[in-house]
C-alpha cells in the first residue's frame, strides 16, 4: 500500500503516511499533568508515521474544560518528556498540538475566570461539560489589543516548552471553533481594530501566531490544523472560500511543516457556501504538505495518497481503538470498535490503554 510506505515531512523521516490525529482524552490531573498511562497510550501507537498529541493548553487563560493537559509549567514539560521519550524509543515521531479554547470554555472550569474571545459573543445553543454538569456557554470577555499580543507570546513560549519536552514539532489548533478560528470567523469576531473586520485583519491573529511559532522553534517544525467547512461552536461565515483562500495563500509563504485540513463532520447542506470536500475546495492552492482528516478508512485513505491529493492521512477514533492500526491495515484484518462511553475522562486503563493488539487476540 502507498499509505504504508516510508515518507518524509520536510526533513523528518516517517515510517508511513498515517498520522494519529489529535484527540482530547481528558486524562490529565487537576494541574494539567499527564502520568504513566498517558505515556503508555502514546507509546502503544508509535507505529503511526506521526503522532499529533491531544491539545495542550498554552496558559491558564487557555483552559476551557477539566482534566486537559498543559504545556506552560516546568512540571508540564517534565510530564510530557516521559511521553516523548517513550514514543521515540518505540521509533515514532510526535508533534504537540497547541490549544487555546477562547470562548469555547466555562468559568466553572477556570476557577471562576470568565472565558476570553475576540468579541463578547457567546456560542449559541450548545452546552459545555463542567464538573457540575452540562452548562450553556457564557458570554466571553473581549480581549484587549495588549492581551492579544500577550497570547501570541504565550503560544510562542508553549512551542519552546514543547521542544524542551522532546516533541519533534508543534501544531497550532486553528480550527473547530477555538481561539484562532474565533478570530477568523465573522460570526465570532466583530472587532474594529487590526484583528477584525476584513479577511486580512481576521486572519492576522492566526498568521501572527504561526510566525511566532516558527521564530521560536525554527522552520519546518510548525503545522496548523484548520476546519474550513465545520460550523461547530457557532462558527459561521458568509464567504468561507475567500477567507480560507487568503489564509492558505499566506500560509504558503511561511516555512511551515504542513497544513492539516478537517473534512466537514456535521451536515452543511443548508450552507452551500461551504465546500463539502475540502480537498476539492482548497487542495489546488495548498503548496505545503497536506494532512487530510475526518472519516477516512483504509480504502479511502489509500485512494487519496495514491492520487497524490494529500501527503498524509490522519485517523482519530481508529487509532484510539487500534494501537497497531498500520499493521491491521497492512493485513487488512478486523478492527477494534471504539467505545464512545470511555473516550473522555476516567482514571484507569479502560477505553485508554486496554484495546488489544492483534497478537493479543
Amino acid at each position: 500500500m502507498n499509505l504504508l510506505q516510508p515518507t518524509y515531512l520536510g526533513s523528518i523521516q516517517l515510517t508511513n503516511h498515517m498520522v494519529m490525529a489529535p484527540m482530547t482524552r481528558s486524562r490529565a490531573d487537576a494541574n494539567g499533568l499527564v502520568g504513566p498511562l498517558t505515556t503508555l497510550y502514546y507509546q502503544q501507537r508509535a507505529s503511526a508515521g506521526l503522532i499529533i498529541s491531544e491539545g495542550l493548553t498554552i496558559s491558564k487563560q487557555a483552559i476551557g474544560m477539566p482534566f486537559i493537559p498543559g504545556i506552560y509549567t516546568p512540571d508540564h514539560i517534565a510530564s510530557w518528556k516521559n511521553v516523548t521519550d517513550a514514543v521515540h524509543q518505540a521509533g515514532g515521531k510526535i508533534f504537540a498540538q497547541l490549544w487555546h479554547m477562547g470562548r469555547a470554555a466555562h468559568s466553572q472550569n477556570k476557577n471562576g475566570e470568565i472565558p476570553v474571545a475576540p468579541s463578547a459573543i457567546a456560542i449559541p445553543t450548545q452546552t459545555i461539560f463542567t464538573e457540575i454538569g452540562q452548562r450553556p456557554f457564557e458570554t466571553p470577555r473581549e480581549l484587549i489589543n495588549q492581551e492579544i499580543k500577550q497570547t501570541i507570546q504565550d503560544y510562542k513560549q508553549a512551542a519552546i516548552n514543547a521542544i524542551e519536552a522532546g516533541f519533534d514539532g508543534v501544531e497550532l489548533h486553528g480550527g473547530f471553533g477555538y481561539l484562532p478560528n474565533q478570530f477568523l470567523s465573522e460570526s465570532s469576531n466583530t472587532r474594529t481594530d487590526e484583528f477584525g473586520g476584513s479577511i486580512e485583519n481576521r486572519s492576522r491573529f492566526t498568521l501572527d501566531v504561526m510566525k511566532a511559532l516558527i521564530e521560536a522553534i525554527g522552520p519546518g517544525k510548525v503545522g496548523i490544523k484548520l476546519s474550513p467547512s465545520i460550523i461547530y461552536h457557532g462558527i459561521l461565515d458568509s464567504d468561507p472560500v475567500s477567507l480560507y483562500t487568503y489564509l492558505i495563500t499566506e500560509l504558503n509563504k511561511l516555512d511551515i511543516a504542513y497544513i492539516h485540513l478537517m473534512q466537514p463532520m456535521f451536515p452543511i447542506d443548508e450552507y452551500p457556501q461551504y465546500p463539502k470536500d475540502v480537498i476539492e475546495g482548497y487542495g489546488k492552492i495548498i503548496q505545503k504538505p497536506l494532512i487530510i482528516n475526518a472519516g477516512y478508512t483504509r480504502e479511502t485513505a489509500e485512494e487519496v495518497i495514491k492520487a497524490e491529493k494529500a501527503q498524509l492521512v490522519s485517523f482519530g477514533a481508529l487509532f484510539l481503538a487500534n494501537p497497531d492500526l498500520p499493521e491491521r491495515f497492512h493485513l487488512n484484518t478486523e478492527l477494534n470498535v471504539p467505545d464512545r462511553a470511555t473516550m473522555y475522562g476516567g482514571g484507569d486503563e479502560k477505553g485508554y490503554t486496554d484495546y488489544p493488539f492483534l497478537h493479543q487476540i
